[in-house]
């Protein structure tokens, strides 16, 4: 850090402050923006293979994946009973247990896939709800400053309207002090 930074010169009360508290407090002083796009800042660090775990559990908790899997368990079954009827050896008889063997492998793949995808939405959520805070946290700063910015500008009205109510007075005394009652006029 350069010596004329924030945080090597940082007032007492700044080093009281918790880190994202500091940091927002230090983005404020150096005029930078504290928003940002979380979704795009995230999307950007994923691996291949964190995209592919998220593609994998987009398509298997969808309509067209369930409607495409029972159409196939169903011609799976349609084909093997099938085969069964007409007096052939099925290669799959029932109970399918080939059948079973597919689906516990899917099932054992595809858990451990939504559950990587789960935890990096997670992640992704906790990230953005930390966003929200640092926004929310200078959207708090901001709008304290502009009340001590009005609280400042209504004393300096309340102090030229006593002013003006000052001199308003001197004005009333100095004509009730006069015997006749008016002001000389100037020449």
């Amino acid at each position: 850090m350069s010596p004329a930074s924030p945080s090597t010169h940082a007032p007492t009360g700044l080093s009281r402050l918790g880190a994202t508290e500091r940091r927002i407090v230090e983005y404020l002083l150096g005029g930078r923006r504290v928003s940002r796009d979380v979704n795009q800042e995230f999307a950007d660090t994923r691996t291949l293979g964190e995209r592919l775990a998220d593609r994998i559990a987009a398509f298997g908790g969808s309509w067209p994946f369930i409607l495409m899997f029972g159409a196939l368990v169903l011609a799976w079954v349609a084909l093997n009973s099938l085969v069964l009827v007409r007096g052939h050896r099925s290669f799959d008889p029932y109970p399918y247990i080939l059948l079973n063997l597919f689906l516990s492998m899917l099932a054992a793949l595809q858990a451990p896939i939504i559950m990587m995808s789960q935890n990096r939405q997670a992640a992704r959520d906790r990230l953005q709800a930390e966003h929200d805070y640092e926004v929310n946290l200078t959207a708090e700063i901001e709008i304290r400053t502009l009340h001590d910015k009005l609280d400042q500008l209504r004393e300096r009205d309340w102090a030229e309207l006593v002013s003006l109510q000052q001199e308003q007075i001197r004005m009333l005394e100095r004509l009730l002090a006069r015997p006749d009652g008016h002001e000389p006029r100037p020449d």
